[in-house]
């Protein structure tokens, strides 16, 4: 399942990457997210993991660890949403004085859950235009 979103945020880029980077805000924005806590010390950074607590489509725990980051301009995660298991990349780009964010995901299902998982990437997609405008509209207030 891959799928991109993009959205723009009127918003300075180093303002929109640190509210992205600081993971414990993504209950702030992602209505499936209780929870996420940081397992690691230090900044994040490479290797930076996470837990967090989902409550949809089903309760349950998940990890994730940074494995890419470049400051202002891209933050990339590996781990477990859901039933899923992949990779989500956040690219940040200037738009005259906003933000250009996009969102690629690209995840996939072990088993049989990998075709069901197919059938849903609509709606799997929708479900993060949705947060996506939740983040935008937090960040703009």
């Amino acid at each position: 399942m891959k799928f991109e979103n993009v959205v723009t945020i009127s918003r300075p880029q180093a303002a929109v990457f640190a509210y992205l980077a600081r993971f414990e805000n993504i209950p702030n924005w992602n209505y499936a997210i209780s929870e996420t806590r940081k397992l690691t010390s230090g900044p994040v950074g490479l290797g930076t993991r996470y837990r967090q607590t989902r409550t949809l489509p089903s309760p349950g725990e998940e990890e994730f660890e940074v494995v890419e980051i470049e400051p202002n301009r891209l933050l990339a995660v590996v781990g477990d949403l859901a039933f899923l298991h992949g990779r989500v990349t956040y690219e940040l780009s200037e738009a005259r004085g906003a933000t250009t964010l996009t969102n690629h995901m690209d995840l996939a299902a072990a088993g049989p859950l990998g075709l069901v998982a197919n059938l849903a990437t609509r709606k799997v997609q929708t479900s993060v235009a949705a947060n996506l405008q939740v983040l935008k509209e937090l960040l703009e207030r």
